[in-house]
């Protein structure tokens, strides 16, 4: 009988190029990311369909934004290159969008798929956003 799985500490946010996204397909890390229209979340609780053996395995540490918007899991629907998305027509928008939201309400959004040429921004620590909010401390009423 294998023992439970770890519980893995909060990814912390950052920005990913295509090239760092690939490093987290659950083999090469524990955890499992996937872009989607720009927003990289952190999909490992659902490592039953997006790790690896998964039915959406081929959408692991990519961006799955063009397989959600046109339903296709084939490799046609994973890029190496950025995917700017622009062939795709309303409905296929509206789709992706509506996977997006899907994905934000149930998943923790870590950060960002950067497009060629753009710069890593820096991101605060949750710790840091506690204290300076006063989440951290005793509420004062």
């Amino acid at each position: 009988e294998e023992p439970p799985p770890k519980r893995l500490e909060p990814f912390k946010k950052r920005d990913f190029t295509l090239d760092e996204l690939k490093e987290y397909d659950g083999l090469k890390s524990p955890y499992v990311l996937m872009a989607v229209n720009g927003k990289v979340f952190d999909v490992t609780r659902g490592k039953d369909f997006y790790g690896p053996g998964g039915p959406y395995s081929n959408f692991a540490g990519h961006d799955a934004s063009r397989g959600l918007a046109t339903f296709s899991l084939g490799p046609e629907a994973i890029k190496d290159e950025y995917d700017d998305l622009s062939d795709l027509n309303g409905m296929q928008q509206d789709s992706l969008r509506e996977w997006e939201q899907q994905f934000d309400e149930k998943y923790d959004l870590v950060g960002r798929l950067l497009k060629p040429g753009e710069k890593h921004q820096q991101y605060e620590t949750e710790e840091e956003t506690e204290e300076e909010d006063g989440k951290g401390g005793k509420k004062d009423n």
